[in-house]
């Protein structure tokens, strides 16, 4: 778990919007990534189109530290705290290794494309895939390679993903090369996953509206027959209160979204020149 506090706010990695289905992603100033959503009804397409100018929040990794016994999650955090280009902004937030993911994460939406590309949101929103922020490497890279090797020794450091709720998704913090080099040695890449988790005080609020409602539940029980159709009834209703509260400091809040400065026209002129610069988008 990691604490964020005296953060910038703004983050300096953050999403914008500027309504109609218009987003934004920036890191400082420089945009990285123009969104869309284009549809009636519940399940529209999301057609974005990224900059380059990434920069990942992380330092370079050296082969020597991926074969030290460095805890990934922690030093994560470390350098999280550290850097100036991350989605931090003051709260919690979890980091949670992730080696399991449901089929076709790491295959049919992780998005190759570069810079376009289309999502296909589910209805009532949500992707599940993992957007990079920057073009992937071939596998015969150099980079690539030498990763290749790590993956197949189980020496490769975790990719750094940030999980999105809008997305329903993840977007690739650092890590592009080894995720290609996981998976040309057909491999699912092992992660680190950063999540913004409730803050104390708004989790402990939800305890105590749930708590208020199982009581309430539990007490309604007390008039009925004492018999083993109820006291399944009163063991289930335990069970769920209890792996309800359980969950209630990690539930993942919804992505924050900030106003675009200029609104709708400075989203416009920005996709006008993009699209100046990439006809074909």
């Amino acid at each position: 778990m990691l604490t964020a506090q005296g953060r910038p706010d703004p983050p300096p990695l953050r999403f914008e919007t500027a309504g109609d289905g218009r987003i934004l992603l920036r890191q400082g100033e420089r945009p990285l990534l123009l969104g869309r959503s284009v549809g009636e009804g519940c399940c529209p397409e999301l057609y974005l189109h990224r900059l380059d100018g990434y920069r990942s929040p992380l330092p370079p990794l050296r082969s020597t530290t991926m074969r030290s016994s460095v805890d990934w999650t922690h030093q994560y955090a470390r350098w999280l705290e550290q850097s100036d280009g991350t989605p931090l902004r003051d709260g919690r937030w979890e980091l949670a290794r992730r080696t399991r993911f449901p089929p076709g994460i790491w295959t049919d939406d992780f998005v190759r494309d570069w810079p376009g590309g289309r999502l296909e949101l589910s209805c009532g929103g949500g992707w599940h895939g993992v957007l990079p922020l920057r073009p992937l490497s071939p596998p015969d890279a150099g980079r690539v390679k030498a990763y290749r090797k790590h993956a197949r020794e189980g020496t490769l450091a975790p990719v750094l993903l940030w999980w999105v709720t809008f997305l329903d998704g993840w977007v690739v913090l650092d890590g592009h090369d080894r995720a290609v080099a996981a998976l040309a040695e057909e491999r699912t890449p092992e992660c680190v996953e950063l999540s913004q988790v409730p803050d104390e005080e708004d989790w402990r609020r939800g305890v105590a509206g749930v708590t208020e409602g199982h009581e309430h539940r539990m007490r309604q029980l007390e008039a009925l027959p004492d018999d083993p159709a109820t006291e399944r009834q009163r063991a289930a209703m335990e069970r769920a209160y209890a792996e309800t509260i359980a969950s209630l400091p990690y539930g993942v809040p919804p992505s924050r979204f900030l106003p675009l400065p200029g609104g709708a026209p400075a989203w416009d002129d920005l996709a006008a020149r993009v699209m100046f610069q990439f006809p074909r988008d």
